[in-house]
């Protein structure tokens, strides 16, 4: 574990003061503080490189305009995202519930809780990927999810707080071998961020946006291993400023080929991200290195990539 730094320390204070400052104003306006401070960070140019690179990559059709016009929704969303987060500390589970109007597929989580056998739920950093599972257990549904560590354990349990105050139970990733059964069979849904390679994580390669990348693997193997369902959730922002909560099953086939069934597991919850990517791009977490990790052998990145 790494120390806590001054530097954590004074993120940590920074935070607390805008959180008091903004607490009670309404959340629609602490949103928009944050889309300004979102598209300071793409003034100033912090990783505005790779975002632009990424989505002219993702989207070769789009002129160099519109590439710099979802980088600049992109950086809005970003900071939207993290103020509204630090700001649900403050709110209560009806105010929650009231920033979506919209819920489609929401029978597929009541099926799974009816039938008692808990589910795994598959998500990736779109829209405000925070609130789609405080949502779910704001509705009373046990909700467990899948963390890595902050390099800020200061902020960490700051974020933890809040996320556990709508009744999310936070595990951390090195507990989530033994714990994830455990919460399966309490009928819980096991919520994973399963869009991001990181090294030293179990992870396959599948397509995302044509080009193979490094993609966690956790939720296909719990799946096929324990037969549980999974469902794909995403939390995407409308027009109006509030919230659409989309559910969607997805099919877990088991041939008794457990390496090519996992692959092919990671490869469907990856295509339902890119597709609702591709119906969101500027609500997309562009900032991360997406391709970063590639299979040996593959073509060289495009520059700034």
């Amino acid at each position: 574990m790494k120390p806590t730094t001054l530097q954590h320390r004074l993120e940590y204070v920074a935070i607390r003061v805008v959180v008091s400052v903004l607490g009670r104003m309404p959340v629609s306006a602490g949103s928009q503080v944050g889309a300004w401070l979102g598209l300071l960070g793409y003034r100033l140019g912090i990783r505005s490189r790779v975002v632009e690179a990424q989505i002219a990559f993702a989207f070769p059709e789009l002129t160099a305009r519109a590439v710099q016009s979802l980088a600049r929704q992109s950086y809005e969303n970003l900071g939207r995202t993290s103020l509204e987060a630090a700001l649900m500390e403050r709110r209560t589970p009806v105010e929650l519930i009231a920033l979506f109007e919209r819920v489609d597929g929401w029978e597929h989580i009541d099926h799974a809780i009816v039938a008692g056998n808990g589910a795994l739920l598959v998500t990736g950093h779109l829209g405000n990927w925070e609130l789609g599972g405080s949502y779910i257990a704001a509705r009373g549904v046990g909700v467990d999810a899948i963390a890595r560590h902050m390099s800020n354990r200061v902020f960490e349990r700051y974020l933890t707080r809040v996320r556990e105050r709508f009744g999310v139970r936070v595990v951390f990733d090195e507990k989530a071998v033994r714990q994830t059964p455990r919460s399966v069979r309490e009928n819980r849904i096991v919520g994973f961020l399963a869009d991001q390679g990181v090294a030293g994580l179990a992870s396959t390669f599948v397509p995302f946006f044509n080009r193979m990348t490094k993609t966690p693997r956790g939720p296909a193997v719990f799946a096929l291993k324990m037969q549980v369902p999974v469902i794909f959730v995403v939390s995407v922002r409308e027009p109006s400023g509030r919230y659409r909560l989309i559910v969607e099953h997805v099919e877990v086939t088991d041939t008794g080929d457990r390496e090519a069934d996992t692959t092919a597991l990671v490869a469907h919850y990856t295509a339902r991200l890119e597709h609702w990517v591709r119906e969101y791009p500027g609500q997309y977490f562009w900032q991360h290195r997406r391709w970063k990790y590639q299979p040996v052998g593959a073509p060289p990145l495009p520059a700034g990539m």
